[in-house]
């Protein structure tokens, strides 16, 4: 089978790595991926959310299956696209359609869904920059911290959480009538705060029969001790040892399956990924969120320990043909540190030389944001490679990840060094 993948990520690296390994793949296309995917495939530059450029692509290579990736293109309509196209009626696409992939596009759409199908989440409202003086209103009957979230899609940067309310008043005031988040803050929904620790968990459907992927626990903050800015993620352990066992069927029986019985009510055309961003309040499970793709960098922990045929589990969701039952799961623990650019996620330098990329003998070093340049790889992003070793135990692994990252080495990278540390 041809199959077309588009995004350029760590994730993106870690699903051609994984479908590489299967006997169905006849040749792999990437759009645009990075320095590291090439080796699974090839390289096309083009952009994910223009479907001229991705149809054309589809044509060329004989595509029987595309793979989205990011979010972005799954919001805009891709999959309504290819479907719609009377050129690419025999092809498949793995993604929900637009008005499912609004279950990440607009989190008041999320939480709408989410109160209709008795989905345990916290209290909220949504306001607009007419509804501002009732947003107001709405805070002072708050207790602090309070939670703001631009409605439409952020770069993950669209959420503060503050103490004090004059600032939370400026800030909601800063996102509705100064477009401090462009026009994802054209609404905003203010949360009641939850106190607990989050995880994600997986699932991968047809849109009617799912299975359940591994979870895992990400750290978003730039600095040690969760300090700091908030990141696209700098690193990721699975499994998470208290989602097991009473915690996990809760989840199961509270949030996967009414989520799946929602989505096939509603009619959605949703084949592919469910993220459950999910938060343990005192062993009760919350949803912080829907996103309709696998995460980043929690693909990197969590596909590797898949161990069946990823691509035979895309084609069979792309298709409607998955069968409900329980993964094959490599059992070790499975860690991954990012290696960033300096100054990310502010400001940052691009092409810089990478070190140590052929010192690398055991353990899964992925390819984030990289290309080639001649016979070197250079650093093309804020988060540049991650470091994903397994080990029987999560200090097993968590030693081997540290050990690879400090092989590798460019001017001004940074990692952080307590990826785990909050597990043990």
């Amino acid at each position: 089978m041809n199959v077309l993948l588009l995004g350029s990520g760590g994730r993106e690296f870690t699903f051609a790595w994984k479908f590489k390994q299967s006997p169905l793949l006849t040749n792999l296309f990437i759009a645009p991926g990075n320095g590291g995917t090439e080796q699974f495939g090839t390289n096309i530059n083009i952009n994910p959310e223009d479907f001229l450029e991705v149809k054309n692509t589809i044509i060329e290579h004989n595509i029987e299956l595309v793979v989205v990736g990011p979010e972005a293109p799954l919001v805009a309509g891709i999959k309504n696209q290819i479907k719609a196209d009377t050129d690419l009626r025999n092809v498949n696409v793995l993604g929900p359609d637009k008005l499912a992939a609004t279950l990440e596009g607009s989190k008041d759409f999320a939480k709408e869904f989410m109160k209709k199908y008795d989905i345990p989440t916290a209290g909220y409202e949504t306001f607009t920059q007419e509804t501002l003086e009732s947003g107001y209103l709405f805070l002072e009957k708050m207790k602090a911290p309070y939670v703001l979230k631009a409605d439409g899609l952020a770069a993950g940067k669209g959420v503060l959480i503050i103490n004090d309310l004059e600032e939370a008043k400026n800030e909601l005031k800063a996102m509705l009538t100064e477009s401090k988040f462009g026009t994802a803050s054209k609404s905003v929904v203010i949360e009641e705060f939850l106190e607990g620790i989050e995880l994600s968990i997986f699932t991968l459907t047809d849109g009617d029969n799912y299975v359940i992927l591994p979870e895992a626990k990400d750290y978003k903050r730039i600095h040690d001790g969760d300090k700091g800015l908030n990141t696209g993620g700098m690193g990721a352990v699975s499994p998470v040892p208290f989602a097991q066992g009473e915690f996990l069927a809760k989840v199961r029986e509270r949030i996967i399956e009414p989520t799946m019985k929602g989505i096939k009510n509603e009619g959605y055309d949703y084949s592919g990924f469910v993220f459950f961003g999910l938060i343990n309040v005192n062993g009760e499970p919350f949803v912080i969120e829907y996103n309709v793709r696998m995460g980043d960098p929690e693909s990197e922990v969590v596909l590797p320990r898949v161990d069946e045929d990823l691509l035979a589990l895309c084609i069979d969701a792309a298709s409607g043909k998955l069968q409900s039952k329980s993964l094959n799961l490599i059992g070790q623990t499975a860690v991954t540190v990012m290696l960033v650019s300096g100054g990310y996620p502010e400001s940052y330098e691009k092409g810089k030389e990478i070190i140590g990329l052929d010192k690398i003998k055991d353990g899964i070093l992925i390819h984030a944001g990289t290309q080639t340049k001649g016979y070197t790889t250079v650093s093309s992003g804020g988060r540049v490679l991650t470091c994903t070793a397994f080990g029987n135990s999560l200090e097993g692994a968590q030693k081997k990840a540290y050990q690879m990252a400090r092989l590798i080495s460019f001017e001004k990278m940074f990692y952080r060094k307590d990826i785990g540390n909050d597990l043990l």
